[in-house]
């Protein structure tokens, strides 16, 4: 491992990474490139094709193409790091999860595997090598924040604390009855990591999608969630849930022209909504 891959690693149970196999690379590259501004280049072919995407000379994303053979659902699949593949994967299978794909060799000194917890929420794990995932930064266009929606937080939070080392808080907010799902109130638990904020579990109940069961999603920071998600239907995608005021930020729920649903945000500050 190169000394610059090394200092920019991501501490394990970070989300480190996001990828998305679509059926039609090109077609694909040209949505988010309008979108979001992104640039590409080749990335590595171990599972086929596949390309990089950047911002300002820093890697977001990476795309691949889906064999033509293989009529999968098109998403977003959230990376979290690991300083050990097999170990996690193994930790993964002891704890009720199951392990799909891998661990395998996804380049000269990386491993991988792609994984969904007990409730059957796709997930990823990452061992850096020279490719420590994308660099962390807030500018419009990255991923700045990963959310799992799921029936119930309680007993899924407790998987991902097991595997990655999360410690599980629940929001309490002032606002938190602004945001609830249903009568039951609002479910979210904020994954920590020495107690800093790296991800979210949020129970909607009834309220979960039944064409997509338990997933990770991938939230993109833009300017203007509202007029992002107008380009986005102009790009041939479509709106899952118009902007709205959030835990999180300002955010629309969208969908490529493939079907992939991710959500755009504008990220509230240190004091909140504006």
């Amino acid at each position: 491992m190169t000394e610059a891959a090394r200092a920019s690693r991501r501490p394990p149970g970070t989300p480190c990474w996001v990828s998305l196999m679509a059926h039609g690379l090109g077609s694909t590259e040209a949505f988010y490139a309008d979108l979001f501004g992104w640039e590409y280049e080749p990335g590595p072919q171990h599972l086929g094709p596949y390309v990089r995407a950047f911002l300002d000379g820093d890697e977001v994303a990476g795309i691949g193409q889906l064999p033509p053979d293989r009529d999968l659902p098109v998403a977003w699949t959230t990376y979290f790091a690991t300083d050990d593949a097999d170990a996690t994967a193994e930790a993964i299978r002891s704890c009720g999860g199951t392990v799909a794909v891998g661990p395998l060799d996804a380049g000269p000194v990386e491993r991988m595997a792609i994984c969904s917890d007990p409730l059957g929420a796709i997930f990823g794990i990452w061992q850096a090598g020279d490719h420590p995932g994308a660099r962390p930064f807030g500018m419009p266009g990255s991923p700045v924040w990963n959310e799992l929606l799921t029936q119930e937080s309680v007993a899924v939070g407790t998987f991902y604390s097991y595997v990655f080392g999360h410690e599980a808080e629940e929001y309490k907010g002032p606002d938190a009855e602004l945001y609830a799902d249903g009568p039951g109130g609002l479910d979210y638990l904020t994954l920590l990591l020495a107690g800093r904020p790296v991800a979210a579990v949020h129970g909607v109940g009834r309220a979960l999608p039944r064409d997509r069961g338990p997933h990770w999603m991938t939230y993109f920071e833009v300017a203007d969630p509202d007029g992002a998600a107008e380009r986005v239907v102009d790009l041939g995608g479509r709106i899952v849930s118009p902007a709205r005021d959030r835990i999180r930020g300002r955010l629309a729920t969208v969908a490529d022209p493939e079907g992939a649903v991710f959500s755009l945000i504008r990220s509230y500050g240190e004091g909140g909504p504006a």
